[in-house]
Parts: C-alpha cells; structure tokens; sequence
C-alpha cells in the first residue's frame, strides 16, 4: 500500500462521513448526490491503486 492510494481512500471515507452528516441535517439531495459520486471515485481509485492486485 503506498501513500496515494491510502490518501484516497482515507479522503474517501472522510467524504463517507460528510454523506452521513449531510443526511443527518437534511441538506439538499443534489449535494448529497454530488459528494456520493467524489467518495466513490476516491474508493474505487484508492483500492485500485493498491499494490494487492499484481
């Protein structure tokens, strides 16, 4: 594992969080979608990142 692929996945799960909390507060819907899509192409890019794979 090196530092980029564990920076975009802890960013992704960071964002992860913002989801909940945006939730939680009822914001806007299109917000809510807007930071979905940023957390998964962080996840998807950090695990596919990841060394494990070759």
């Amino acid at each position: 594992m090196n530092g980029l692929s564990t920076a975009l996945i802890v960013i992704g799960l960071f964002l992860v969080g913002g989801i909940i909390s945006f939730v939680r507060q009822q914001m806007p819907k299109s917000m809510i979608i807007l930071l979905s899509i940023g957390a998964v192409m962080c996840l998807a890019a950090g695990v596919m990142r990841l060394e494990v794979w070759s």
